[in-house]
């Protein structure tokens, strides 16, 4: 068995339009603490992430804490949503959610968002097998992951976990058969 936890990062400072370089917020830089207490026993052997610095800094104090390297999987990025900043978010979104090849001119749809990170995550159970894995993520990208294996998440869920930072979700395997998922909201348990 493979378990995989996907970590949607905490709060990032969204004053910073920099997609890849946006950092933490305050309320993010402490509420990482909760991801660090919710996998402290759960015997991680290996910590990956997304290569952008909200999602690395989200799972840092709990690497830090285990002697952890994290490993970078470029393919576990946020989606491209275009290369200027979006004002009406929640109506893009929606739109992507219900065609799910729509996309902007210079960035991506979520069935792009979705192949690259189930082929990333597919390589990494074949990498890991019977290991317990952390993944620092993003929201758009974990819900396609989600919505791979229960294409009955859509957009209403992904409206529902929009303001939860951090997010977990916890993937089981048995090789890279999907047995179980669960959904966990680190401030309510």
């Amino acid at each position: 068995m493979t378990t995989v936890y996907f970590i949607r990062h905490a709060e990032p400072n969204y004053a910073n339009h920099n997609d890849q370089q946006r950092e933490l917020s305050q309320k993010g830089w402490q509420d990482r603490k909760r991801v660090s207490e919710f996998l402290a026993d759960k015997h991680i052997d290996v910590a990956l992430s997304s290569p952008y610095k909200r999602a690395v800094d989200t799972i840092k104090d709990f690497a830090d804490q285990h002697d952890l390297t994290i490993k970078i999987v470029a393919d576990f990025r946020e989606r491209k949503v275009d290369n200027g900043w979006i004002e009406d978010f929640n109506a893009f979104s929606r739109k992507q959610w219900e065609d799910f090849t729509y996309k902007l001119k210079d960035g991506e749809s979520l069935k792009e968002v979705q192949e690259r990170n189930i082929k990333a995550l597919t390589m990494v159970l074949e990498s890991y097998p019977d290991q317990n894995i952390v993944i620092g993520s993003h929201g758009t990208a974990l819900s396609t992951v989600i919505h791979y294996y229960d294409p009955s998440f859509g957009y209403k869920e992904f409206e529902k976990i929009q303001s939860l930072m951090p997010w977990i979700v916890q993937l089981t395997f048995d090789g890279t058969k999907l047995l179980d998922i669960k959904r966990i909201d680190v401030f309510c348990g």
